[in-house]
């Protein structure tokens, strides 16, 4: 049963991210193990993040043929954001599995919170690289990828503003360069793991091929309900929100 899983698993999380368009990849680790029955949270974390790596750089792809990835604030929040990543994903190992779970029920209660909040519609339409927002662009960059490397995360929820904090670029323009550091956070903390032995390339695989069908349900249906995003959005926070409980009564 576990391949299955593991396939229906990655459908939900990619149905979810095709859908609301961010917040699904928090579910991966917490159905790694209690759907998948993955028991080492360690394991769970390293293939989470490889899965949202390349869920994310196929998301990429889409939005880049759209033009609307600001490839130069998206390479370098990014770069700085992989420093980061090595950084937290290393700390994210040595800390004991239980303690680390507790930690990402916290997180998940976060997303939730911040997936009810409003989002601006607009910011700054032309935005560029320079010397002013670069800086800020780098200490954001590091900061949200230590949280994503620590965690096995996708952090899209903290790279989208975290990108209009750095460089006041259009909410459009956050969200189609997020994904830039979302696969490159997942990656190197993928990759950072996967040194350990922490990674089941079998189940991230399923997992990853499962994602990949329901991305596209998820955004097909998506153009349908457009005018009930707000109501998915929140139906959706609680769930993510229910999950973040169960977890830290699991690991309280």
């Amino acid at each position: 049963m576990m391949p299955l899983l593991a396939v229906l698993s990655g459908s939900f999380v990619g149905f979810t991210l095709g859908l609301i368009g961010g917040g699904g990849s928090v579910l991966a680790v917490p159905l790694l193990l209690y759907v998948v029955g993955m028991a080492d949270p360690h394991r769970a974390i390293g293939t989470s993040a490889l899965a949202v790596a390349v869920n994310a750089f196929a998301n990429l792809a889409q939005h880049a043929r759209r033009g609307t990835v600001k490839w130069p604030c998206a390479a370098v929040f990014g770069i700085a954001g992989m420093s980061g990543a090595v950084l937290g994903s290393t700390l994210g190992k040595l800390m004991d599995g239980q303690r680390l779970l507790f930690l990402f029920g916290l997180v998940m209660i976060a997303v939730a919170i911040a997936m009810t909040r409003p989002r601006a519609a607009t910011a700054g339409a032309d935005v560029h690289l320079d010397r002013q927002n670069a800086p800020r662009l780098i200490a954001v960059g590091l900061t949200v990828g230590g949280l994503s490397g620590f965690f096995g995360i996708g952090g899209g929820f903290l790279v989208v503003p975290g990108l209009i904090l750095g460089s006041g670029m259009a909410m459009l323009n956050a969200i189609g360069s997020s994904l830039l550091s979302v696969g490159l956070f997942g990656l190197t903390t993928s990759v950072n793991y996967a040194l350990s032995g922490l990674v089941d390339w079998t189940i991230a695989l399923e997992f990853i091929g499962g994602g990949i069908l329901g991305g596209y349900l998820g955004t097909r249906l998506a153009a349908r309900l457009a005018v009930q995003r707000a109501t998915l959005n929140r139906i959706f926070a609680v769930l993510v929100a229910s999950v973040g409980v169960y977890i830290l009564w699991r690991n309280r």
